[in-house]
């Protein structure tokens, strides 16, 4: 049997400002899919980086009285160590001034320039310094960048341009006939709503004259301009896996699974197929498209100034818990909503409330009854078999739903095995049972059961919440099993050891007051 490939890419995020809730979302899905697909037994390869390049840049080290270099090296370096801290992994961290990165994208260029894909023209136009591009209308919302709320610069300059329109009829098949290459379909029917206009997107201006930006990199045809930093940083996606030829770029590409926020759709589903079509390679598996969060009913941005900081919700709530939220809460596609409270809410019910209390329900009484080790069962009866078809049913749900990049669903899957063990323990009520002498048997069986349940739910969930799946499993006595797991087989139902001795611990999830103490009177 072949080995199985699964490559999954974050955008590149700039770095003119620390990381906020809208990256960390990306970044957590990402991590996900890679350990859900590792679990899988799946090679896997997760990139993700910074675009160093830009105005943006530019800006931001003239207001500090800085230098690009050092500006970019800063907030990149930044990104680098909270994903690190947070436990975010990935195979590789790029920068698109990396040695590798930069030679990629001069050879394209001049692959791309010799083939006659780029012509030098005059041009006149909306240009936003937040895009770094130029606008069309339907980028306008009252005379502003719809995304970034300013009104942009009309800017008059000759520059190179990839003729990007010879490629629209092709993509525009293309995305007709590989109708989940842009994932969920209200985007993939957006993108193709961009090629038809009337007015049309144009061909795409790819370089800026060092008289304006000598920030970039340089074009291998024209020293006096540089790459505009869309054409640079979409290139990132090849350099990552090795383009063109290091062992196993063709399978990894073959697989891959770009995750981009709605407001680069364009960038991802136009100029970079186009752009992979005049190299010959073949667009990815999936752009898959997800929404915004939202706070005071604006998206969050650093141009708006309404960031939500992951390492403050980390030293606030713990960050598995606040992982929780992001991947439960929004549907992939979807704005979603953020607040503390909601977020609170959300922790209680389902973390401290549900799961929480089952893990204490379960090993308190197993300490109570069973000497602090799995019992061993009688025969399963239709309660315990209940139990057990809930798992099989999770198992196949949470592998449709996380293929299809529909997580909080998967999530819920997982949650109907935790429902399901804690409406069994309410049948049995082992904790009457162990009354009577005479019924060990009964409790013995309940506590495996519920052990059993606990077991393949710490599996299932570990590519969510890899912490806590870890620590379910390391009270359960299975820990050294968890980090060998891989699925269906570490799911199949009775697997646990009788004699597996377990630890109670502290609560897992303790509930939080909201609002909390020093807020109660507001």
């Amino acid at each position: 049997m072949s080995r199985r490939y699964f490559y999954v890419t974050t955008p590149i995020y700039y770095v003119n400002a620390d990381p906020h809730i809208g990256h960390t979302y990306t970044t957590v899905v990402a991590d996900a899919l890679a350990r859900y697909h590792r679990l899988c037994g799946e090679h896997t390869f997760l990139l993700t980086g910074t675009d160093m390049h830009g105005e943006k840049v530019v800006e931001v080290a003239t207001r500090q009285g800085s230098t690009p270099g050092a500006i970019a090296d800063h907030y990149s370096g930044r990104f680098e160590a909270t994903w690190d801290e947070l436990g975010l992994g990935f195979d590789r961290f790029i920068r698109t001034n990396d040695p590798d990165h930069v030679k990629l994208v001069k050879d394209i260029l001049t692959r791309v320039h010799e083939a006659g894909e780029i012509e030098f023209r005059e041009y006149e136009g909306d240009y936003c310094v937040g895009c770094e591009r130029f606008l069309t209308d339907r980028d306008l919302v009252d005379g502003k960048c719809r995304d970034h709320e300013t009104p942009p610069e009309r800017r008059s300059e000759a520059n190179y341009f990839f003729l990007m329109t010879r490629h629209f009829d092709w993509l525009a098949d293309y995305i007709e006939t590989h109708p989940d290459f842009i994932r969920p379909e209200r985007y993939r029917n957006e993108a193709l709503a961009m090629l038809r206009e009337e007015s049309g997107l144009g061909d795409l201006c790819i370089s800026r004259p060092k008289t304006r930006l000598d920030w970039g990199i340089e074009l291998p045809f024209d020293t006096d301009y540089v790459c505009y930093v869309w054409f640079d940083a979409l290139i990132n996606y090849l350099t990552g896996i090795g383009y063109p030829d290091a062992p196993g770029f063709r399978e990894l590409w073959g697989t891959c699974e770009h995750l981009v926020g709605k407001d680069i759709l364009k960038p991802h589903a136009i100029f970079w197929p186009t752009m992979l079509h005049a190299i010959g390679l073949e667009p990815p598996r999936h752009l898959n498209v997800h929404g915004y969060w939202v706070v005071d009913d604006r998206k969050v941005s650093k141009s708006l100034g309404n960031m939500i900081s992951p390492t403050v919700m980390r030293d606030r709530y713990g960050f598995e818990s606040f992982r929780y939220f992001l991947l439960r809460d929004m549907s992939y596609g979807l704005d979603s909503n953020f607040t503390e409270e909601l977020m609170v809410g959300r922790i209680n019910a389902d973390l401290a409330n549900n799961l929480g209390n089952l893990v204490s329900r379960t090993l308190n009484m197993t300490a109570r009854f069973a000497g602090g080790a799995v019992p061993e069962p009688l025969a399963p009866e239709e309660p315990e078999t209940k139990v057990a078809e809930a798992v099989v049913r999770a198992v196949t749900l949470v592998d449709e739903y996380v293929r299809g990049l529909q997580i909080h669903r998967a999530l819920e899957a997982i949650f109907q095995v935790v429902d399901a063990t804690n409406r069994y323990l309410e049948l049995r009520e082992p904790w009457k049972a162990a009354k009577d002498p005479e019924r060990t048997g009964s409790v013995h069986t309940a506590l495996y059961t519920c052990c059993e349940a606990l077991r393949i739910v710490a599996v299932l969930l570990s590519p969510f919440l890899p912490e806590t799946a870890a620590e379910i499993a390391r009270r359960l006595g299975v820990e050294a099993e968890l980090a060998d797991a891989r699925l269906p087989e570490a799911a199949r139902w009775g697997q646990i050891q009788v004699g597996t001795s377990t630890h109670k611990g502290a609560p897992l999830f303790p509930r939080i007051e909201w609002p909390p103490p020093e807020d109660a009177s507001a």
